[in-house]
Formats: C-alpha cells, sequence, structure tokens
C-alpha cells in the first residue's frame, strides 16, 4: 500500500498492515513480547528479540513511511531520541546547522548534550538562505529545519536550502512534526530525510510518546537501525501500536486542525489585544506564498503576541483550551513558550527571536471552531471563568 497512485486517506488506513494470518484479524495485533522462540541454532522466524524487531513497530514504521513516500520508518521512543540518532549517525565528529527557532528540547540536545561528543551545531535562521551557505564548513554534514518552526511558524525554503545541502555535500533533514505528512512532503522537494515526534499530529491522541526518521537511502536506513539496535531507543510494542492507531485517521484529523488553527488565526488577527499573529496560512504572513507553494494546509499551530499580562490571563484563562506542554492531539492546547517549551533556551537568543513573555502558542483541537474562538474570547474579555 506504499504505491504512490494511492492517494493519501487510503495509505493512512492500510499502508504496512494486512489482515493477521491466522486469524484474520483486521487491525494489527500488539505483540507484547521481549524475545521470540527459535526454530534451532542459528534458525529463527525473521525475529530475534524485541529490541531488535516487532511486528507491530514494523507495521507503525511502514504506515509512516508511506505517508512521506519513502522506503525507509525507523521509529524511536521519541522525537528527540529519533534527531539524536540521526545526528550521531551523519555527524559524528561533524558539524551541523540548525535552524535556531526550534523546539527548547532540540536546542538544549545539540548546545549541551551533544557537543560533549564533538557535535558542534550553529544555529541560523534557516530563512535566509545566504546566511545557512555562510555557516556551512568543509565538516558540515547535516543541515536540520523546522518548517514551520516552534513557535515562531518560521517557514524555510526546502527546495532551495536541498540544493545548498547537496553542494556541501551535507543531508538535509526537516521536520515535519508541527505540519504533518497531510500538509507538507519535505522529500518531495528534496529534502534527504524527515523526523517526526509521532508525539504529536501522527498519534494525535496525548496518549503515547514516539519520534521516527523516514527516508530512502539504503545504507543511511540500514546505518540507523544498526545505530538504534546498539544503544536501544526503542518504542514498545504498545506505544507502537496507539501511533498506528493514530496515524489512520491523520488525514480526517488534519482537515479539523486545519480549519481550526485558520479559525484562530483570523479571529486573533483582528483582537484588539493582539500585536502579531503567526501562522503561514494568513496573507500577513511574511512567507505566506511561499507557504502555500510547498504547503497542501497550514495545521492547526498559531503563535501570537500580546502585553505578558494579556497573555497569562489568555493562557490562564481559557476552560476548552488546556494549559500543556505538547501539540497535535484531538484536544486544544496553550502554552507560553519562553516560560514553558522554550525555558531551556538561553533569554537573549529567546528574546533576539522574539519569544518573549507575551508570545503564546495554541493548537487547535479538533473541537467546534466556535467553541474555541469564544474560548479565547472569554479569556481576554476579563470575564471569570465559569
Amino acid at each position: 500500500m506504499s504505491d504512490p497512485k494511492v492517494r493519501f486517506g487510503t495509505r493512512c488506513v492500510h499502508a504496512g498492515q494486512s489482515p493477521e494470518p491466522v486469524t484474520g484479524a483486521i487491525t494489527t495485533p500488539l505483540f507484547q513480547t521481549s524475545t521470540y522462540v527459535q526454530d534451532g541454532l542459528g534458525r529463527h522466524r525473521g525475529y530475534e528479540y524485541g529490541r531488535l524487531q516487532n511486528p507491530t513497530r514494523e507495521a507503525a514504521e511502514a504506515n509512516i513511511a508511506a505517508l512521506e513516500g519513502a522506503r525507509h520508518g525507523i521509529s524511536f521512543s521519541s522525537g528527540l531520541a529519533a534527531i539524536e540518532c540521526l545526528v550521531k549517525t551523519v555527524a559524528a565528529g561533524g558539524h551541523v546547522v540548525s535552524e535556531e527557532n526550534t523546539y527548547g528540547g532540540t536546542t538544549r540536545m545539540f548546545t549541551q548534550v551533544l557537543d560533549r561528543l564533538g557535535i558542534e551545531v550553529t544555529l541560523v535562521d534557516t530563512r535566509d538562505e545566504a546566511a545557512v551557505r555562510a555557516a556551512v564548513r568543509p565538516d558540515t554534514r547535516l543541515i536540520h529545519l523546522e518548517t514551520p518552526s516552534n513557535p515562531l511558524m518560521r517557514i524555510a525554503d526546502i527546495e532551495v536550502l536541498a540544493r545548498t545541502a547537496e553542494a556541501a555535500g551535507a543531508l538535509l533533514c526537516v521536520d515535519n512534526t508541527f505540519a504533518s505528512p497531510c500538509n507538507l512532503n519535505p522529500l518531495a522537494l528534496g529534502a534527504d530525510v524527515v523526523v517526526h515526534s509521532t508525539t504529536k499530529y501522527l498519534s494525535g491522541h496525548s496518549d503515547v510518546l514516539g519520534g521516527v526518521v523516514v527516508l530512502d537511502d539504503d545504507a543511511l536506513a540500514d546505518e540507523l537501525f544498526f545505530v538504534r539496535k546498539s544503544t536501544g531507543p526503542v518504542p514498545g510494542p504498545f506505544d507502537s501500536w496507539l501511533t498506528l492507531r493514530g496515524a489512520r485517521t491523520l488525514h480526517l484529523r488534519m482537515e479539523r486542525h486545519n480549519e481550526n488553527g485558520m479559525r484562530i488565526a483570523e479571529f486573533l488577527e483582528s483582537h484588539p489585544l493582539v500585536r502579531r499573529v503567526h501562522y503561514p496560512g494568513l496573507p500577513s504572513h511574511p512567507r505566506h506564498e511561499l507557504a502555500r507553494r510547498q504547503m497542501t494546509g497550514f495545521s492547526g499551530m498559531v503563535s501570537a503576541e500580546l502585553d505578558e499580562a494579556d497573555a497569562r490571563r489568555m493562557a490562564e484563562g481559557t476552560r476548552i483550551i488546556r494549559l500543556a506542554e505538547s501539540l497535535g492531539g484531538v484536544e486544544s492546547m496553550i502554552c507560553i513558550p519562553s516560560l514553558m517549551t522554550h525555558a531551556s533556551v538561553p533569554e537573549d537568543a529567546r528574546l533576539r527571536m522574539g519569544i518573549t513573555n507575551g508570545l503564546v502558542r495554541v493548537s487547535a483541537g479538533i473541537e467546534d471552531a466556535a467553541d474555541l474562538v469564544e474560548d479565547i474570547e472569554r479569556a481576554l474579555s476579563h470575564k471569570d471563568r465559569i
């Protein structure tokens, strides 16, 4: 079911899955096992040990790979584990150029953990292609993007940066968590590798942690499998089952996430207390036309700039939209990144990028859009919570 002629929604439901051969069960079983009985010394049925292989995990990997139009999917226990494995594989002792406005945990890993392994990371604004080219060195092995970025919704030109990476002999990796494969397919635009926190839109129900790397390169896929096998950051069978369960409805959920994100962005842009809205679906976004060219939808992620007091009132005053550090779930969530998801980023770097205490990030869920807008309006209107 990885046939590209099969449309996206059909791949969501069927890719990587077949009826279970013994019983005919239509849902991929949960193979909750740590090991497998072998037929004899040196003779097994393709499965030896849970860290190496698991049928449920393989089904989820094949499904997500098909959604990105890739040959290989390698899943991990978290999105950070996926990025760490990729960077250690392609850039051990080398240099990485990364978008500066990434998830705070990614920045922390790049600058406070991987640097101990001799991996140097240069953070740049990847909207500035000249700055990316200037940051590239002879030992650069990877250019890493988030687009849209977290939390400022920056849009990088994947096709242009793919050419930059190729000229440098480096790989281009795109973290596609904020868009999902429903809205953006980086491999089709020239990227070499795509990563996801499957915790977010792919799983979609705020009940599992996970990550995945998808790619076409056979040799790199073999190396990633080897490193994962050797270091162990695999998702458990139930985690994989939940991820696969969620991905089967991705196309339906993303339609509502996209719609609700646009409705919230339009409302916030019209509100007198809001100074600026960051949402690539708005014509006011500085790279709206680029977003329209490389995306088919703009997701449910919206950020807005307010006075700090108004931002706090909004974040703490909603009753349907929950104050929480995550995104991409069926339920709407809100946070102030400078105090939550990006608190580990040095203050001077946050402020330089515009991540102030007045910046609010909303993950629009799949509730009724009118209720979400009314919830925000109530929170900003000084009315008491009900």
